[in-house]
């Protein structure tokens, strides 16, 4: 069973990043995943491509979950990209939620400033 790749690794890599740069972590944690499957899914496609491979059924069996679980991701990640209002041509967060997310950066830290505590 073969990966169907909606979003290139690099772009997986963008929404990682934009997620990082506004902290809110929720959507990197999907690309995450999707880029560990890819690894799996590929290290699985090499195993099976050797002629002589032993454990066979249980290659397929590992390449067919990590696909699957795949699938599942990359559907989740259109929703949260549309839900989110993720402009997607470019792949970045909507200036409304990465406002949202400043506010909160800072709402976090006046607390803790505000308590003699560090940020």
């Amino acid at each position: 069973m073969n990966l169907q790749e909606k979003y290139q690794d690099q772009q997986l890599e963008h929404i990682i990043d934009q997620a990082m740069i506004y902290q809110c972590a929720c959507p990197a944690q999907v690309a995450r995943l999707m880029l560990a499957l890819r690894e799996v899914h590929g290290y699985e496609q090499t195993c099976l491509s050797r002629d002589d491979a032993p454990l066979r059924e249980t290659h397929h069996l590992i390449a067919e979950a990590t696909a699957e679980a795949h699938a599942r991701l990359q559907a989740c990640l259109d929703r949260v990209i549309a839900l989110e209002g993720w402009d997607v041509s470019h792949l970045t967060m909507p200036e409304g939620l990465r406002k949202l997310q400043q506010q909160e950066i800072q709402r976090w830290l006046a607390d803790h400033r505000g308590r003699g505590g560090k940020p």
